[in-house]
């Protein structure tokens, strides 16, 4: 197949990779022209996928015009970037396989509803993989399976095909509202669990927050229109474990150099990939106050991040809640 990939991040660059080992035609875009240039010559990006050696029948790129030549179109792009870039390129006819897991701010739409109501795309065009795959192990082929999910099953089975290898595995749903909610907040609660890593707390409470943080997420999923059953899945626990848990995390790592004292100015300065979770915690804090939906890590989360709320005295707000039942939604 003619696949063109559009972002050259780490996640980008992997699958990238992947599909080319896969024996499909990959065209790579990147914004960075020193990017395009290093990989088309050196076969590597070492900003943001280093010790990968990218195959050369790759070609990387920065003309859209490059990527219209192709049926397939990968985004593995930020989510706030996604709708200035596709702007730029008619989507018609094309097969949309989103890798980005964000809500965009202002809007509040969902990828899927970004497209729709940005480039006229059907919902059958759409589809979004996700799961617990970060680009540094799936790029050394170590086993890693994720859910692919489209409203309508029309190309299923062709991007199974497309993506299936070995060590990548894919599963399947109809579920996007919740595949979507659940790839996009558990970046939200990986801060927070690297704020618990930074202030040198324990696995009891790395433990509660995560069973919690799954609460939340499915309470604004449903609320939304998401299966219940999709967060006990691999968008919902699966990617909100590994977020929470892994070295590979930036959003993990972000809430870990807050626990430490910094400022948020001071540590994305310092990134050279953007940690989602950033700007969802204010999408998804929007979101609960939008819908009604209880969602007191997050909004700590939020108010760490925006309001300047310190971490311990969040901590302490979360754990002197009212008791309650241990009920979801």
């Amino acid at each position: 197949m003619n696949i063109a990939v559009l972002g050259a991040g780490g996640w980008g660059t992997a699958i990238a990779a992947l599909l080319s080992e896969n024996n499909h035609n990959v065209t790579l875009w990147a914004f960075e022209d020193d990017v395009v240039n290093e990989i088309n010559i050196e076969h590597t990006n070492k900003r943001f996928l280093p010790q990968k050696d990218i195959p050369q029948s790759i070609k990387a790129t920065n003309d859209l015009n490059e990527i219209e030549k192709n049926e397939f179109i990968v985004l593995a792009i930020p989510t706030q970037h996604i709708r200035s870039v596709v702007s730029k390129i008619n989507l018609k006819n094309k097969i949309i396989i989103n890798l980005a897991k964000g809500i965009e701010q202002k809007s509040l739409l969902r990828v899927s509803e970004l497209l729709i109501q940005s480039t006229g795309i059907s919902p059958e065009q759409y589809t979004i993989i996700t799961g617990p795959s970060h680009a540094e192990e799936v790029a050394k082929q170590i086993p890693t399976t994720v859910v692919a999910a489209s409203e309508h099953n029309q190309y299923e089975k062709q991007i199974v095909d497309i993506f299936t290898t070995s060590y990548f595995r894919i599963y399947s749903s109809l579920d996007v509202v919740g595949c979507e909610i659940g790839g996009s907040l558990k970046n939200v609660i990986a801060i927070a669990a690297g704020i618990i890593d930074g202030l040198n707390f324990g696995d009891n409470t790395k433990a509660a927050l995560i069973t919690r943080g799954l609460a939340e997420i499915s309470r604004l999923g449903i609320a939304l229109g998401a299966n219940p059953i999709t967060f006990s899945g691999l968008s919902g626990l699966g990617d909100l474990y590994v977020t929470c848990s892994s070295k590979h995390s930036r959003n993990r790592f972000v809430g870990e150099q807050i626990g430490k004292g910094k400022t948020l100015s001071e540590i994305t300065s310092q990134m050279k990939m953007i940690a989602e979770g950033v700007s969802t915690a204010e999408s998804a804090f929007s979101l609960s106050q939008k819908h009604n939906v209880e969602m007191p890590i997050t909004e700590q989360v939020y108010n760490i991040l925006f309001n300047g709320l310190d971490p311990l005295e969040a901590i302490q707000m979360l754990m002197t809640r009212q008791s309650k039942r241990e009920w979801w939604w």
